[in-house]
């Protein structure tokens, strides 16, 4: 396929059509390239999860396009192809879970798709082993931890053999440690196995770690770039109710201080290298 894997083009969304003034998305154009991993984020109304529907068909534009590997997701042939292509996380873990034990789970997709029973133990197997919850395949769901059920959750959508993963504020209901565990899974299946990521976030400090941040507020697209790139813009990302992450805060100030660091500086190693240079 030549071009990128989504596009979206001036993609408008209302809610109630008899509310015209009233859009959830504002003529958004966005392009998502194979094995990028891109960050979505937006003060809360900002329109990120309404475009995140958008890119396996959950909700049609009411004005423009979306288009997955070519297939414009309007047309009710290309459907089921598209929601095969293009995977979504949802928010709680628990919404998710359809089986009593965990390798059962990650079979449900497969076999809704009608895979043969000797390919979906195989697909099971290696979707597990990519999230690195083999050993609890013959576990009972409710017994594991909010991350350990995401990870569960992005396995049963890798057994479906999907071109891109949407996270859709996937990691908002779990502790610090469970939100360790999805960002560090979909960072692996991004870089190891070169899975589209679309990540969708309100924590600044997880779109630090992708490829490309889409900044959005009132249904438009308003800044995109490299992590540095748009942390840069601080006063700005702020207007729109939105924080820099900590440590890019902190190396803001410290510069700002005349000392010798990067304003965008992303990581607490970067800074302390910045500071401390080895002799």
């Amino acid at each position: 396929m030549d071009g990128p894997l989504i596009r979206l083009e001036q993609v408008t969304h209302r809610y109630d059509p008899g509310r015209p003034d009233q859009v959830a998305l504002d003529g958004v154009d966005l392009e998502v390239a194979a094995g990028e991993f891109v960050a979505v984020v937006g003060a809360n109304g900002s329109g990120k999860s309404t475009l995140a529907k958008h890119l396996n068909a959950l909700l049609l534009p009411t004005e423009g396009a979306v288009r997955v590997a070519g297939l414009d997701t309007r047309d009710p042939g290309a459907a089921w192809e598209v929601r095969r292509m293009v995977g979504m996380v949802f928010q709680n873990p628990d919404n998710q879970i359809v089986a009593t034990v965990v390798e059962e789970d990650v079979a449900f997709g497969p076999e809704n798709l009608g895979v043969e029973p000797s390919t979906i133990r195989a697909r099971v197997k290696e979707a597990l082993a990519m999230v690195r919850m083999s050993e609890f395949r013959a576990r009972a769901p409710h017994l594991l931890s909010g991350g350990q059920k995401q990870r569960v959750a992005i396995a049963g959508i890798l057994a479906m053999r999907p071109r891109c993963l949407v996270l859709d504020e996937a990691t908002s209901m779990l502790d610090p440690s469970g939100r360790d565990e999805v960002l560090n899974t979909i960072r692996r299946l991004n870089k190891d196995e070169g899975l589209t990521v679309v990540h969708i976030t309100h924590f600044m400090e997880e779109a630090g770690a992708a490829d490309r941040v889409v900044v959005m507020d009132r249904g438009r697209v308003v800044l995109q770039g490299s992590p540095r790139t748009v942390f840069t813009q601080a006063r700005r990302l702020e207007r729109m109710g939105l924080e820099v992450p900590p440590i890019t805060a902190l190396a803001g100030i410290l510069a700002a201080a005349g000392l010798p660091i990067s304003a965008a500086s992303l990581s607490v190693e970067e800074v302390v290298d910045a500071l401390c240079p080895s002799s």
